[in-house]
């Protein structure tokens, strides 16, 4: 199992989120359309070459975003981070995982 989460702006969350569902995320036991949603603050400053989907290069952006959390399987791992990356707005979105066992 994985654990994936990633920073999203609001417009674009139920997106990212349903994406990742019908790539298989978020599915644990008898349950499916599992993940926890938390609203924090983003930070950070498109450099030259960026295509910032807000903001403007040079400049400091601060915005609000929501972390989105949730479990998949090791063998739909890849198509869950592809799928959010192609639904995701930003050029470069901010994410992280890390492996786990479930038998523990």
């Amino acid at each position: 199992m994985y654990q994936i989460s990633v920073y999203i702006p609001l417009p674009a969350l139920e997106k990212v989120r349903d994406a990742m569902f019908e790539a298989g995320g978020g599915s644990f036991g008898f349950y499916d359309s599992c993940c926890w949603i938390t609203k924090g603050k983003g930070r950070f400053r498109p450099l030259n070459g960026s295509n910032p989907y807000l903001g403007e290069q040079g400049n400091v952006e601060e915005v609000d975003e929501y972390k989105l959390e949730m479990s998949c399987d090791d063998k739909v791992f890849e198509s869950v981070i592809k799928a959010m990356k192609k639904a995701h707005p930003y050029e470069t979105p901010a994410f992280n995982y890390f492996h786990f066992n479930e038998n523990i």
